[in-house]
C-alpha cells in the first residue's frame, strides 16, 4: 500500500510540473513552493522502510568498503615494508657473503703468495749458502795446499839437514876406523 501511495504522490508531482506556468524565456516553469514542499514530505513519510533500510545498508556497505580499502593499504603497506626489509637483509647477507668470499680469496692469494716468497727465499739463500761453502772449501783447500806446500818445503829442508848430519857422522866414523 506505501508503495501504491508513493507512485501516486510522485503522479501528483509530475501533475503539478505540468500545470505550473511556463516562463516566455527558456523551458522554466514556476511552481508554488508550499505546494511543492508539501507534497515533497509527504513523499517521504510514504516510502516504504525499507528504503530507508537500503539507503543505511548502502551507506554501512560504503563504510564498510572504505574500512576494507583502508585495513587492505595498510596490509598491503606492511607487506610492502616486511619485503623491503627481508630484501635488504638479504641483500645485506648476500652483501656479506660476498664480501666474506672476497676476504677468502684475498686471503688464499696472500697466504700463496707468501709461500712462494718464502720458498723463493728459502732457494736463495740455499743458492747464497752452496755458494759460501763451495768458496770456503776452495779457500780451505787452498790455505790447506799453502800450509801442505810450507810443511813439505820445511820437511825438506829438514830432510836435508837430517841427511846432511847422517852425512857428517858417517864420514866421522869413516875417519874414526
Amino acid at each position: 500500500m506505501e508503495e501504491i501511495d508513493v507512485l501516486h504522490l510522485i503522479d501528483r508531482l509530475e501533475e503539478m510540473v505540468g500545470e505550473a506556468r511556463r516562463l516566455p524565456v527558456g523551458g522554466s516553469v514556476v511552481l508554488a513552493r508550499q505546494r511543492l514542499l508539501d507534497l515533497v514530505d509527504r513523499l517521504r513519510v510514504a516510502l516504504p522502510a525499507e528504503v530507508y533500510q537500503a539507503h543505511e545498508i548502502i551507506q554501512r556497505r560504503d563504510e564498510l568498503l572504505a574500512e576494507a580499502q583502508a585495513e587492505a593499504a595498510r596490509i598491503l603497506a606492511r607487506a610492502h615494508e616486511e619485503l623491503e626489509r627481508r630484501l635488504a637483509e638479504t641483500e645485506v647477507v648476500r652483501a656479506a657473503q660476498e664480501r666474506a668470499e672476497q676476504l677468502l680469496r684475498e686471503a688464499q692469494e696472500r697466504a700463496e703468495a707468501l709461500l712462494r716468497d718464502a720458498e723463493a727465499q728459502a732457494r736463495a739463500r740455499l743458492d747464497e749458502a752452496e755458494t759460501a761453502s763451495r768458496q770456503q772449501m776452495q779457500e780451505a783447500d787452498a790455505y790447506a795446499l799453502k800450509a801442505l806446500q810450507r810443511l813439505e818445503e820445511s820437511l825438506d829442508g829438514l830432510l836435508q839437514q837430517v841427511r846432511r848430519g847422517i852425512q857428517a857422522l858417517e864420514r866421522r866414523q869413516a875417519w874414526k876406523d
